[in-house]
């Protein structure tokens, strides 16, 4: 790890009168220098060897001084020296200037001050000056300045500096070369790191540390790996600082076999107990997902440092166990440990990961005690945490009073819309973004890609893809798979795959994208032949590609083979299903009517069964109409408290299609007691650059009247043509006003809106909040029948193909 540069401004460095002038016939001047052995023995000489802070310094200074010893060399290196190691240059170079006959270890020592603590241009100044004064460089000023240069990462200056190495005849020099090769692999330049490493005529230990960690750096950790083997062979024997260099590659790589290997080699060597050993050890343990083995290296440290306990809280985190997360970090701060920003940004991650208001405030508080609030990165943290606990209203203001902006704020952000749903904020702040002259990079492609993804206009969709075009961030992988899952969303699944298929490069989830976009068009078969396709590469499927299988297998009827994959989930993959499979497989079944397999899927689960899997069995209820199966079903569902009233509707529904009306009346009462409210229906489409918003019985749009008349003509014409109403979901009203109720959800006024105002020929689309309804779904076959238009609906669901009187669901939905 490259060591933080502190930088400082020092008084500059004047073009000095006093020129040392060497005189080759006379012996170095440190060869005549004569130090008394009283000078070694006085206090102040002891005092500045035990010196540890600047305050001390400060005052063994005046001691110094009292005591003449202010003109003595050894003082004024040991004091160069000390002011350096306290990041106080300007008054190392105090101390330096008025000496009047400089040795050239003050200039070493004065060069080490500048590499350590300025910039690269006034350490490269000083050892300008230094040449001119005829002082020759020793072989750690060129270390010393080859270290400055990757930490900056100019790598033009370091290989300027590489020249000099080799003009000065230290080609050879072991030391020399060490830092040539760490120069290399800190400017990404790994190939010519090895070219040295190679070329060098002797090696140790830090030298093969240094090209293990450079190969681990750059992201080559395999390579990493197998050089630790390689420097065994040839005689070294593996340090802690080997091994905390290797572990994150390991970790990379996720190969718990031989991070175990090391662990058991930390053991045996006497490097387990060291803190930052077992500190690596707990993060190549929670990479490769070893929750228990990790939590069982924190329980065995005798100390820990902060950054352990931050291990742990981000680990666990990251692992799925956010509960465990916050209780460690709230045991760190029981225990006295005084949390960093990365200990702040662990808690809200693991409070975002809950979806915890009430803890994720708690830690806003607490950074706000510790002063962390002008870190951008914690801030960037905390808006995220608000933007998952849907309290985007919250992140918002944080964002707007955050003076010091970074990239990554305004794309937390933008994401924090997009996953709150708000897309005009989305769109508005990406303007604003684009104002105030910040490139977009890949990451707020993304956020406006997934925002315009809600919105399921094919315009939008078009319009970002340009801007992706012109931005060059195209073949971005994660960039065309937002676009894929957008266009996919827009009803596009034609232009969704051919982007699909024009990649380069692929990720998971982008055949997860293109496998769910199949699934929720109903296009089952293609899913699944995607699937097979995906299987026979070097991509393995993760837990959400058989959740996007499982799902497609559901919507197009393909039962045996959902039964397959999901067992196939578990023997082939070794992958534990989630509530969201359950769920999946509970629907697959109650979607066929196989209700009674179903429920014992239920009874079977090794787990209890959430929300989601008892919701999609009241599901099935409603549609085979199983009232005994779907009050089973409900009993469960309501002991869990859902807060989506919309089971209360489904069961009130339930009821409804069996006549039951009494009950219907029950569940009502029910949730006005409990302050359920009904989610309203609500469809979208867009025209004209405007996106046009219908409710159920509506008449406050401006084509009202015109919407309505249209209707009801168009009722006529479906009628003739087949269509036959579906009033039992409503009661105690007439015939004809069942009708009227029918004909004024919020689709079919969107639907109408869409033909009066497009040309023929054209595609309607459209957006409902919930699940389309039996009648609407029927009703819709017959408009793109009897108007010869292709209409396409995206609900809560999926989506719904309509095309000269068929559907592409096929009644299966």
């Amino acid at each position: 790890m490259s060591s933080q540069l502190l930088t400082l401004r020092p008084a500059p460095i004047p073009s000095t009168d006093t020129q040392k002038i060497p005189t080759p016939a006379t012996p170095p001047l440190y060869q005549r220098i004569f130090i008394p052995s009283h000078v070694y023995r006085h206090p102040s000489a002891i005092l500045l060897e035990l010196c540890t802070s600047l305050e001390e310094l400060h005052q063994i200074v005046p001691l110094v001084i009292k005591n003449g010893f202010y003109n003595e060399h050894l003082f004024q290196t040991k004091l160069i020296s000390l002011f350096c190691k306290f990041n106080s240059v300007a008054e190392a170079t105090r101390v330096f200037e008025p000496a009047e006959h400089k040795l050239d270890v003050l200039y070493h020592t004065m060069l080490k001050g500048y590499a350590k603590n300025s910039t690269l241009r006034d350490g490269l100044r000083f050892y300008c000056r230094m040449r001119c004064d005829g002082v020759r460089p020793v072989v750690y000023d060129f270390t010393y300045l080859l270290q400055l240069c990757g930490e900056n990462l100019d790598l033009r200056r370091g290989r300027e500096i590489h020249a000099m190495v080799i003009t000065n005849g230290f080609q050879s020099n072991l030391f020399a070369m060490t830092a040539v090769v760490n120069l290399y692999a800190k400017c990404r330049q790994i190939e010519d790191a090895y070219k040295m490493f190679e070329r060098m005529p002797q090696r140790d230990l830090v030298c093969w540390n240094t090209l293990v960690a450079g190969y681990a750096q750059n992201g080559f950790a395999r390579r990493a790996v197998q050089l630790v083997l390689q420097m065994q062979e040839a005689g070294q024997k593996p340090d802690s600082i080997t091994l905390v260099s290797v572990l994150p590659a390991v970790a990379d790589v996720k190969a718990l076999r031989i991070g175990r290997s090391i662990h058991g080699y930390a053991s045996r060597a006497g490097f387990g107990s060291m803190v930052n050993v077992a500190t690596a050890l707990l993060d190549m343990y929670f990479k490769c997902g070893s929750v228990r083995n990790a939590r069982l290296v924190f329980k065995g440290m005798s100390s820990r440092t902060v950054v352990s306990w931050n291990t742990m809280i981000d680990g666990y985190a990251q692992n799925g166990e956010s509960e465990e997360a916050f209780a460690t970090f709230v045991k760190m701060l029981d225990e006295g440990v005084e949390p960093t920003n990365v200990s702040m940004m662990g808690a809200l991650h693991a409070c975002a990961n809950l979806g915890d208001l009430k803890r994720g405030r708690f830690v806003h508080r607490l950074l706000d005690q510790q002063k962390l609030g002008l870190d951008v990165s914690v801030m960037n943290s905390l808006i995220s945490m608000y933007s998952k606990c849907k309290r985007v209203d919250i992140a918002a203001s944080v964002f707007d009073n955050l003076k010091q902006k970074t990239i990554v704020t305004w794309n937390a952000m933008l994401l924090g819309y997009a996953q709150n749903g708000c897309v005009n904020e989305a769109l508005n702040l990406f303007c604003m973004m684009q104002s105030h002259g910040i490139e977009p990079d890949s990451f707020t492609l993304v956020s406006v890609i997934t925002a315009l993804a809600d919105l399921s206009v094919i315009r939008q969709a078009k319009w970002i893809h340009g801007l992706a075009l012109r931005t060059l961030m195209d073949k971005n992988v994660f960039v065309c798979t937002a676009l894929i899952d957008t266009y996919a969303k827009c009803g596009a699944i034609q232009t969704a795959r051919k982007l699909f298929d024009m990649m380069q490069e692929r990720h998971v989830i982008t055949w997860n994208a293109m496998i769910d976009g199949y699934g929720t068009h109903g296009h089952g078969k293609e899913a699944l032949d995607l699937f097979n396709e995906m299987q026979k590469g070097s991509i393995r499927p993760n837990e959400t590609t058989f959740l996007s299988v499982i799902s497609a297998c559901s919507h197009s009827g393909l039962v045996e083979e959902g039964l397959y994959y999901f067992e196939s989930m578990k023997e082939n993959y070794g992958l534990d299903p989630e509530m969201d499979h359950y769920g999946a497989m509970v629907d697959l079944l109650g979607r066929a009517g196989r209700l009674d397999d179903a429920w014992k899927f239920i009874q079977e689960m090794p787990v209890n069964p959430g929300i989601t899997v008892l919701g999609a069995m009241l599901g099935a209820c409603k549609i085979h109409k199983n009232v005994e199966l779907g009050e089973k079903a409900a009993d469960k569902l309501f002991e869990l408290d859902p807060d989506d009233g919309g089971y209360h509707v489904l069961l009130a529904n339930m009821y409804a299609s069996a006549s039951m009306w009494d009950k219907v009346a029950r569940v009502r009462t029910a949730m006005e007691k409990k302050g359920i409210q009904k989610t309203p229906g609500c469809s979208l489409v867009e025209f004209r650059n405007e996106v046009h918003t219908f409710y159920s019985g509506s008449t406050n749009h401006p084509q009202s009247k015109r919407i309505y008349a249209y209707l009801e003509t168009l009722g006529d014409e479906i009628k003739a043509a087949g269509y036959v109403p579906d009033t039992n979901s409503i009661h105690d009203v007439e015939e004809d006003v069942k009708e009227q109720l029918l004909s004024s959800h919020s689709e079919r006024l969107a639907i109408a809106f869409g033909l009066l105002n497009t040309s023929h020929g054209t595609t309607v689309h459209i957006r409902k909040n919930l699940r389309v309804c039996g009648d609407c779904h029927e009703a819709t076959k017959y408009i793109s029948l009897v108007t010869g238009r292709e209409i396409i609906v995206r609900d809560l669901r999926r989506f719904h193909h309509f095309k000269n009187g068929s559907r592409s669901c096929g009644d299966y939905w």
